[in-house]
């Protein structure tokens, strides 16, 4: 009976042990943080800087306008004098983040600029987002530490040389890897980098088929070069059949003229590496 009653006795303490768990649970979860207040005004845009791309903006009142003027920047302002204006959701492609609007007295009073911290927001799985931006940077970056792997795929007019260095498959993703090298003392300006799947032969000019390829990713926005130049694009996995080229143009501006053209078959493009 003694037993009985010590054992009773240590099961009553679990159960307590375990209410007690779930009741500090359940406050921790109601005691979410709440929004961090952003001072804004009609006099004055608002603009919240985030780490990586937008995907999508919420603004819970039209009392207040917003626009997305580059990738990474919303840009918010009240349309009249309102009090309480409401919140605006921010979602990256790894993070959501809201902020409550108020509205400042003065246009001095309000926040110019807000910067969305990574390590305070909550975590975010976009399920339109394979790979995030600062991913494919840093795996574009490795692909231009690697010694170039291809050395048959080239195009040389005018002293200037178009390269393939190397074809990367990471995911859902290519990492197409380019050198050019200018032989010239005239600086090379680029004015136009295109990508296309096209026919390898013209047998007649109605007949030719063209699909244009954006990347989702270029590691280096520079636009010109004096001896040498390597970028890595990235693309979304693609298939073509093997009577047709991936084809790079590159154009200088329009009074230089000085275009090259490189053709990437689909066997070189099966040989993809991985990083």
């Amino acid at each position: 009976m003694r037993f009985m009653k010590l054992k009773n006795t240590m099961n009553m303490k679990k159960c307590s042990i375990l209410l007690c768990f779930l009741l500090l649970s359940a406050l921790a979860f109601g005691q979410k943080k709440a929004p961090d207040t952003v001072y804004i005004h009609q006099d004055i845009s608002t603009h919240f800087i985030s780490p990586e791309p937008i995907q999508y903006v919420d603004i819970s009142t039209d009392d207040v306008a917003g626009d997305i003027p580059v990738a990474n920047i919303l840009r918010v302002k009240p349309k009249n004098g309102t009090p309480a204006l409401g919140v605006v959701t921010i979602v990256g492609e790894r993070f959501m983040v809201q902020y409550k609007l108020s509205y400042a007295q003065t246009a001095g009073g309000a926040q110019s600029e807000v910067r969305i911290d990574p390590t305070q927001v909550d975590d975010f799985i976009n399920p339109a987002v394979a790979m995030s931006t600062e991913d494919m940077q840093r795996f574009a970056l490795a692909a231009v530490q690697e010694k170039p792997k291809v050395t048959h795929v080239s195009n040389r007019k005018q002293k200037v040389e178009i390269r393939l260095n190397n074809i990367y498959s990471v995911g859902d993703y290519f990492f197409v890897d380019v050198s050019m090298k200018n032989s010239t003392n005239i600086p090379y300006d680029i004015d136009q980098i295109r990508f296309l799947i096209e026919d390898k032969k013209v047998v007649k000019a109605t007949n030719f088929q063209q699909l244009e390829v954006e990347p989702v990713f270029t590691l280096y926005d520079s636009g010109n070069f004096k001896r040498k130049y390597r970028n890595v694009f990235v693309f979304r996995k693609f298939t073509f059949p093997d009577e047709k080229v991936f084809n790079m143009e590159v154009a200088e501006e329009q009074v230089s003229g000085r275009a090259l053209s490189l053709k990437i078959n689909y066997r070189d493009v099966l040989k993809a590496d991985t990083l």
